[in-house]
This record gives C-alpha cells, sequence and structure tokens, in this order.
C-alpha cells in the first residue's frame, strides 16, 4: 500500500472577501508542483462564500465537477436551462464537455453557504454537456459507506459520472469501523476527513485532513469518536510527482 497525506493547514488558502477557500490540490494562484492532483482528481476546494455572494457565470469543458453543501444553500444556474436550489445531503454534478456556462451562488441572504468543489477528469473528452442532482438520506450512512456518485454503467441508485470513479459519504458514530473495497485494485481513493477524526493505515486524520491510497483493495478505518467522511475512488495515473 502506498500513501500520501495532506494535512489540514497545509492547503493552499484563498481569501477574495466574498470567498474564503482551502484547496487540496494546486488551484488558481495557489501552486504547488507535488500537489496538483491524485490520479484523476483534479481539485477538491473546500469553499466558504458569504452570504448574498457567489461565482458569476463562467465557463468550463471537459470536466466532471461535483459540489457538495456541508452547511447553507446553493443556487446554480447555467446555459442548460437549469436553475437549482442545493442543500446538504443534495450533491450535484456536471458533465462539462464539450462545453458549459454556470453560476453558482450563496442562496442566503444572511448566512455563509460551505461546500466542497470536486473536479475529476473524464473518461470520454467532449460528451454532451449534462447535469444531475439527488438527495441522499444521511441515515443511510451511519457507520457504514453510502455510495453517491458512479460511472456511467453504475444503476439507478447513484449519480451518473463521465469516468470510472466511486464517491461515497460515511458518517462513524463512536466507536465505529468500517471497510472499504475498492472497485478496482489498479484504482486509488483520496479519504477527505469533514468532520471528526479517524484511523486510517495507522495514522491519525482530523477534520479537513486528506490520506490518498493506492496499490491496495481494501482499507479499514475506525474511530473512537465521531466523524464524517468523503472518499473518492479514481483511476490512478503517474504519481511520481504527487
Amino acid at each position: 500500500m502506498e500513501t500520501i497525506i495532506h494535512r489540514a493547514d497545509t492547503r493552499g488558502k484563498a481569501n477574495h472577501g466574498w470567498l474564503y477557500s482551502h484547496h487540496t490540490f494546486s488551484f488558481g494562484s495557489y501552486h504547488d508542483p507535488s500537489r496538483t492532483q491524485f490520479g484523476m482528481l483534479r481539485v477538491l476546494n473546500d469553499d466558504v462564500v458569504a452570504a448574498d455572494s457567489g461565482f458569476g457565470s463562467h465557463p468550463h469543458n471537459n470536466m466532471e465537477i461535483i459540489s457538495i453543501p456541508l452547511s447553507g444553500i446553493l443556487r446554480h444556474q447555467d446555459n442548460m436551462g437549469y436553475t437549482q436550489i442545493i442543500q446538504p445531503n443534495e450533491v450535484q454534478i456536471m458533465s462539462a464537455g464539450t462545453g458549459v456556462m454556470h453560476s453558482e451562488y450563496n442562496h442566503s441572504k444572511s448566512d455563509e453557504v460551505n461546500f466542497l468543489q470536486i473536479w475529476i477528469l473524464p473518461k470520454q473528452r467532449d460528451v454532451k454537456p449534462r447535469y444531475e442532482q439527488r438527495y441522499f438520506n444521511a441515515d443511510d450512512r451511519i457507520n457504514k459507506i453510502q455510495p453517491i456518485i458512479g460511472p456511467d454503467d453504475a444503476d439507478g441508485e447513484v449519480i451518473k459520472i463521465n469516468q470510472e470513479a466511486y464517491l461515497s459519504l460515511s458518517t462513524l458514530e463512536s466507536p465505529a469501523s468500517v471497510h472499504y473495497q475498492l472497485h478496482d485494485p489498479s484504482h486509488g481513493v483520496y479519504i477527505f476527513v469533514i468532520d471528526g477524526a479517524v484511523k486510517i493505515a495507522d495514522e491519525q486524520l482530523r477534520r479537513r485532513d486528506g490520506i490518498g491510497l493506492w496499490e491496495t483493495d481494501q482499507i479499514d478505518i475506525s474511530t473512537s469518536d465521531r466523524a464524517e467522511l468523503l472518499f473518492i475512488e479514481v483511476p490512478m495515473v503517474d504519481t511520481s510527482h504527487q
């Protein structure tokens, strides 16, 4: 098993007044050649947007873009005709494909919104852009792993993604443990600690820490307290520069 650990306080930071963001991987003005991506996972941003503010309309292409609200409410609009509200326990994905214009705003005029923004490189380029959003019951991930995103050929229980990638959530209530089985032993999995503390591969990880693991087919996770986790399983590329 190979591992790489990114502690919360080593992430890149950006403060634009209306946006405060932490970058696990190189993004915007933050560039670290040792932290460009993990396999096909290119971006993992922890964004906090001020009330009544947000990202104005801007373009994307050939990227799978996922938003997971942690607190507050997002408002999405795009040139595919979607105007949506996204709240905690909902997950949004855009397959940008040949190109899409979209905006993401804080829907509240008084409270911040905190969400995870994830970019995954696509399996097929220049596909027709697509949007999907779904609610997932938080009770279905207590002390177990709840799949939320899977490949195009996945069953109807998850949101589809244009990549051999699998995203899952888990909430561990102390003391508890879960076992993550990779879908393909050639893949890697990046585990992000949304909250709490866990032990993974003999390492103690805490709130907003992340760990990437590859060259293994299974991983055990345990906590003596409580933890909320995001699993991002992706095909691996050359890891020598990560």
